[in-house]
């Protein structure tokens, strides 16, 4: 079985910064694309920013050049830095990935994890 945790949630000012993590543990062969997601209380889940295996990253306009996503393969690990935070994003993060089991990929979620942002 597959797990994604995430974990660095919390409550932070407007201006501040926090960095989420999220590791996938289990019967693994390799990861492809992981990504984080988010969704705000009456709003639909949107993507926040995704990484490939090999590095490349991609973005939600409203978190560029404020969010970096990066990735550890080794330790099966995915990241989310996100610097000068605003009340807007207040939100539930979720991390996904696409994980390769045999020859099948299979999707993923975590638990989720609460990010608010308030003075």
């Amino acid at each position: 079985q597959v797990q994604l945790v995430e974990s660095g949630g919390g409550l932070v000012q407007p201006g501040g910064s926090l960095r989420l993590s999220c590791a996938a543990s289990g019967s693994i062969f390799s990861i492809n694309d992981m990504g984080w997601y988010r969704q705000a209380p009456g709003k639909q889940r949107e993507l926040v920013a995704t990484i490939t295996s090999g590095g490349s990253t991609s973005y939600a306009d409203s978190v560029k050049g404020r969010f970096t996503i990066s990735r550890d393969n080794a330790k099966n690990t995915v990241y989310l830095q996100m610097n000068s935070l605003q009340p807007e994003d207040t939100a539930v993060y979720y991390c996904h990935a696409y994980i390769l089991m045999g020859r099948h990929q299979y999707s993923y979620w975590g638990q989720g994890t609460q990010v608010t942002v308030s003075s």
